[in-house]
């Protein structure tokens, strides 16, 4: 009989004593999106190996699936700010919290909290990590500076290749894991906006992600006008708040779309909500290895996304999804109004997306891996 993996480490296989630790989680945010989900992932993985975890963040919804996890957060300042204040009070807030909480492992997921931790040298007291979740192509000396002494982990092979090519970071440095999600086995929970449109007989499409430039959530809108124009039975739907939610419900306005969008706001069952869905659609301009896919892939569903970085380490395109250019809202109108069209090539599309899934993508070999690369740090420090 083999021993559970958790066990294992609770044994104390490895380097590093797990149980003596008190890990820090920094990260910009706590609301919705795949770096706020990874963190929350962590959580669950680590709080039951580790003496402790810590979160601090400028806050969000997700605060709350950490009080209900029985973990601490310290809410700071926005990290992206850029002010003397926002500075001085970040510094004086990370010292105190890495000394109150008696912290041995800070994890940062956000360069500017990998700044402020090597800023301040606090990898000479603690153990460092970084998750790097997106590419990037600015900032090069900062980024480097930020980097120069974190144990380095990407989300995906197109986030390594960014720190390789880009910033020239030793690729032995970098150490890829990839992003997953648990499968959905719960009993569907009927969304009520969703079930109407579906009784009424239309198709419904949906866009699941932050309102934010990222996302390019515009490029999504403008294909709608297009798509009614061929497939009038079509309804679309946003899921999601942020930034730009005002602006994106104005262009609906704009383009007298209010029949036709629904913005449904921040939802936190995500994948049941996909699960209800005809399609999903991710229209990002630049993504690490983005969660939506795999979420999709998880409750058998196909995807529309954009042709970016880490997004086609998911997509196949012609095999579990199809693929277009950022910022083409005539190639969304394509490939929507054909997959509305074609049921036979989208039941296939959503077959192979589900074995995709299972295949690349389980949370078994995420939790797996991170573990061993907690248990195997001694390795990379020094």
């Amino acid at each position: 009989m083999q021993t559970p993996f958790s066990l294992c480490i609770m044994k104390g296989y490895g380097n590093m004593d797990l149980v003596k630790q008190n890990v820090l989680f920094f990260t910009r945010t706590m609301y919705l999106g795949g770096t706020e989900n990874v963190v929350l992932q962590l959580c669950e993985i680590f709080k039951p190996l580790v003496n402790k975890i810590v979160v601090c963040s400028c806050g969000g919804v997700n605060t709350g699936k950490l009080s209900e996890m029985g973990i601490i957060h310290y809410e700071i300042p926005d990290i992206e700010k850029k002010s003397v204040g926002v500075f001085l009070n970040t510094v004086k807030m990370l010292k105190h919290i890495v000394e109150k909480e008696s912290i041995t492992v800070i994890h940062t997921h956000h360069r500017m909290a990998a700044f402020y931790v090597a800023l301040l040298k606090l990898y000479r007291e603690c153990k460092f990590i970084n998750t790097c979740h997106n590419t990037f192509s600015n900032k090069r000396l900062l980024t480097k500076f930020a980097y120069r002494h974190a144990n380095l982990v990407t989300c995906g092979e197109s986030v390594k290749k960014n720190l390789v090519n880009y910033f020239g970071i030793d690729e032995k440095r970098v150490t890829v894991i990839r992003n997953a999600v648990k499968s959905f086995h719960e009993q569907v929970i009927l969304d009520p906006t969703i079930k109407k449109l579906h009784d009424d007989g239309y198709f419904v499409v949906g866009n699941i992600g932050r309102l934010s430039e990222q996302k390019g959530m515009e490029y999504y809108i403008r294909a709608i006008p297009e798509v009614l124009k061929k497939c009038p039975n079509v309804r679309f739907l946003i899921i999601g708040s942020g930034e730009d939610e005002e602006k994106l419900k104005k262009l609906s306005e704009e383009l007298h779309l209010e029949k036709y969008l629904i913005f449904m706001g921040y939802m936190k069952d995500i994948q049941n909500v996909m699960s209800q869905l005809d399609l999903v659609v991710l229209s990002s301009l630049w993504e690490g290895l983005p969660l939506t896919p795999v979420e999709a892939f998880s409750v058998g569903k196909t995807i529309v996304a954009s042709k970016v970085d880490g997004t086609a380490e998911i997509v196949e395109d012609g095999r579990n999804g199809l693929l277009t250019d950022a910022k083409s809202s005539e190639q969304i109108t394509q490939a929507v109004v054909k997959l509305c069209r074609n049921d036979d090539e989208r039941k296939m599309l959503e077959k192979n997306a589900l074995v995709t899934f299972e295949k690349k993508f389980s949370f078994g070999m995420f939790e797996k891996s991170y573990v061993e690369y907690y248990q195997k740090m001694d390795e990379y420090c020094g």
